[in-house]
């Protein structure tokens, strides 16, 4: 794991530093590093990594996250999410991987499936106006 994480901040693209804070939508290419405060929307295909002392309050939409920080709010990762201490999680995640390294804290409901499987479902499923059409 430890690997991982450090090949994965010597591509980090941009970076929200400690002190730092943003407030928006926030959509990115490649490795996307927050140890600031961040609140709104994030999303991406690519990786989001959350640092010791960052504070996110967003509905998280991306390809990989790593968090050591506090979020709340939705998290959707397409491919991994892992958690590491100190992280502080609380709110909605849906991953098809899910890794939480003990001493990192998750409070909220978790889905692990395969995201573009779900959304696929989602469109299957009988719309308001369709179901009123087929009933009469």
């Amino acid at each position: 794991m430890l690997r991982r994480r450090e090949s994965a901040a010597s591509d980090i693209k941009a970076f929200l530093g400690k002190g730092s804070e943003f407030e928006g939508k926030l959509t990115f290419h490649e490795t996307v590093r927050i140890d600031g405060n961040f609140k709104g929307q994030i999303i991406s295909n690519d990786t989001l990594i959350i640092g010791d002392d960052a504070i996110v309050n967003a509905e998280i939409e991306v390809g990989n996250a790593v968090i050591s920080g506090r979020v709340e709010g939705n998290i959707r990762a397409r491919e991994r999410l892992e958690l590491h201490p100190p992280a502080r999680v609380s709110g909605s995640i849906t991953t098809p991987k899910l890794i939480i390294i003990e001493g990192a804290l998750f409070e909220g409901h978790c889905q692990m499936l395969n995201i573009e499987e779900e959304k696929k479902e989602e469109t299957k499923r009988p719309t308001l106006l369709s179901r009123l059409e087929a009933a009469g």
